[in-house]
This record gives C-alpha cells, sequence and structure tokens, in this order.
C-alpha cells in the first residue's frame, strides 16, 4: 500500500472515530455533496463528507481537516451556479444540510435565530406567522439554505426595496478554519461597538 494512501486511511479512521456515522466515505452522498448546480465539477473525488448537524460537528471536522492540511467544501443545498460549493479531490466536504433547524423567533425584536441548512421559503413562511418576513427571495428560494444565502450575500427582487442577506443578518456563529468558534454581532438592531465582523463573512 503507497505512503500516502495509508497516511489517508489513518487518518479518516481518526474522523470515522471523532463523529461516527456522520462521516461518509462511499456512495451517492460523496458523488451528490462534490458538485453544485454549476458547470464545474471536482478534479476527482472528496476523501470523505461529513454531514455535520451541529456547530460542534463542524468544528470538529474543520480541525481534523486543518491538522491534516486538507482543502474543505462547505455546502447547504448546492444551488449556486459559481461553484463555491465545488468539492476537492482527495478534500473534505462540510455538508450542512442537517443543520435544519430554526432555533427562536423573537417578533417583538423582529428577530429570528436559524442553523444555516434552514431552507429560505420555510424561514419566510414562519416568521410570517408573527407578522413578519425575511426580505432575501433568490430564484432558488424554495430550495436554498440561509447558509447559502449568507455565503453568497444572496438578494432577489425584494432587495431593491429591503436589500441584500447582508442588510438582514444581525450577528453569526462561525467556525474558522482550524475548527474555532467565533461569535460576531448581537441579537439587537443597533450594534455600533467593535469592528463589523459579520458584514465581513456575509458574501
Amino acid at each position: 500500500m503507497p505512503a500516502e494512501t495509508r497516511t489517508q486511511n489513518q487518518a479518516l479512521a481518526e474522523l470515522i472515530e471523532l463523529l461516527g456515522a456522520a462521516v461518509v466515505t462511499e456512495g451517492p452522498d460523496l458523488e451528490r455533496t462534490a458538485k453544485d448546480s454549476s458547470r464545474y465539477f471536482p478534479t476527482g473525488p472528496p476523501l470523505a463528507v461529513v454531514m455535520a448537524s451541529s456547530t460542534a460537528g463542524v468544528s470538529t471536522a474543520l480541525a481534523w481537516a486543518h491538522r491534516h492540511r486538507l482543502a474543505v467544501s462547505v455546502r447547504g443545498a448546492g444551488t449556486g451556479l459559481a461553484g463555491g460549493a465545488v468539492g476537492y479531490a482527495n478534500g473534505l466536504v462540510i455538508s450542512l444540510e442537517r443543520c435544519n433547524t430554526i432555533r427562536d423567533i423573537d417578533p417583538v425584536n423582529r428577530l429570528a435565530v436559524v442553523e444555516a441548512g434552514v431552507i429560505t421559503a420555510d424561514l419566510d413562511r414562519a416568521v410570517r406567522e408573527h407578522g413578519l418576513f425575511f426580505p432575501p427571495d433568490p430564484a432558488s428560494v424554495e430550495i436554498s439554505t440561509v447558509g447559502g444565502n449568507i455565503a453568497t450575500n444572496a438578494g432577489g427582487l425584494r432587495c431593491i426595496a429591503h436589500g441584500v442577506t447582508r442588510d438582514a443578518v444581525a450577528a453569526l456563529e462561525v467556525v474558522l478554519a482550524d475548527g474555532t468558534v467565533l461569535d460576531t454581532g448581537a441579537r439587537t438592531r443597533k450594534n455600533v461597538a467593535g469592528l463589523d465582523l459579520t458584514s465581513l463573512f456575509v458574501g
């Protein structure tokens, strides 16, 4: 067995020990999550896909990839047309489609706390029950995710009147490339203290 293959197998065994059944190394999910809706394709299959369901899972996966110096692609629904979610050969794909919970809706402060894999239209329908709406409405609104909207600063027809995704995001929970978890912004509409890291990460 070549030394590179042996090293990859050892690294994969470590990842599986850390995240268990969330790690996919073969089958349709491996192929499906390695590409998005663009015309671009990966040059080869990824080493594995992590079907993350929590911030802790994403952090663990990124820390593992950082230790082993592997390229990482993060994806939601894969509706993007720019190739932003195309995987890397022998890299790691982190899918956020299982991070799909609307954690809280605060109609008084007009805020919602959601996970990255929540479908855009589902969030809009949920907040409409409280007399609110979620402004970004890209053409893929029924299948795209909030995380994807944030990654691309998505707009839609309503952006002329209500702004793009950046204008609708008050705070973020961000996982950096080494697995460090960072909180930006605050659950207030007016928050002018310090650097605007939230806007830095949107788009």
